[in-house]
């Protein structure tokens, strides 16, 4: 009878001792470094961010809730009117953190990360964007693109900061237009390259006109000083040089060789007519 109460007092004690050192476990809770947690007892959320550490909790009616506050990344799809009302649509990676010190009312208004992604940041992501792209037309968005994204970050980081969301930085991954606008630009281009085209003949048409108006003039000023310089002693000695040695056949009327009634510009173009 006194082995059979030891056996009972040993499995007892055993029992007890095991009961006490999952309470014991359950006492504490760790945080690890980049996480902060959330304190719910009977599933009421507690005052105070749990940060990296040990921290005690009541056991068996508490329950700890982990964030991760690493840096995030998200892409987020947004669509919206420009100020030309064209439509745009863009896609954004989206760096962001959560503040610890605002975890617990991220817990109780949101809950889960998946449900701040869904709840908060793609809709405000689209709503900054509309902001951003409704300042401008398509072409100021596209040729413009770093003010685009610089009104997006500021009306986006406004929105989130009072969410508890710390907005890192964001990344245009893809901006995209309508067909309409599309075409339109390449029919803008075809015309401004045929538009160039024809001021460059208009140019080199002008530019020839005013070769030959030069070259024109060039030609008349020389016969005018030609005729000029050209006095009769001067005829004689062209004549003169370029007679073959054989007289004429018939003279001149006052017995001369009729070599000074020859006309200057064919004597100064080499030019003798026969005998």
């Amino acid at each position: 009878m006194s082995r059979q109460r030891q056996t009972w007092g040993t499995t007892v004690l055993g029992i007890g001792l095991g009961i006490l050192f999952l309470l014991a476990l359950n006492s504490f809770i760790i945080i690890n470094p980049g996480e902060a947690g959330v304190l719910s007892i009977l599933g009421k959320a507690q005052s105070g961010t749990l940060l990296e550490g040990i921290h005690l909790k009541p056991p068996l009616v508490s329950k700890v809730d982990i964030y991760d506050v690493t840096v995030q990344k998200f892409e987020v799809p947004a669509q919206s009117s420009t100020k030309d009302l064209q439509q745009l649509s863009a896609s954004f990676a989206i760096n962001f953190r959560l503040d610890p010190l605002k975890v617990v009312d991220i817990r109780r208004t949101q809950g889960s990360l998946q449900n701040i992604v869904a709840k908060i940041i793609a809709p405000q992501t689209q709503e900054s964007f509309k902001i951003a792209a409704s300042r401008r037309t398509v072409e100021e968005a596209i040729t413009k693109r770093a003010e685009l994204k610089q009104d997006f970050d500021l009306a986006l980081g406004e929105r989130l900061d009072k969410y508890g969301i710390i907005v890192l930085d964001t990344s245009v991954v893809d901006l995209t237009f309508s067909d309409e606008f599309s075409k339109a630009v390449e029919e803008k281009q075809i015309a401004e390259q045929r538009a160039q085209r024809a001021v460059y003949v208009a140019q080199e048409a002008s530019q020839e006109a005013a070769a030959n108006i030069n070259r024109a003039k060039g030609q008349a000023e020389a016969q005018r000083l030609l005729r000029e310089t050209l006095s009769a002693e001067v005829l004689q000695k062209q004549a003169i040089d370029k007679w073959d040695g054989k007289f004429p056949l018939v003279l001149g009327g006052n017995g001369t060789l009729p070599l000074i009634n020859f006309d200057p510009a064919k004597l100064a173009s080499g030019s003798v007519p026969p005998r």
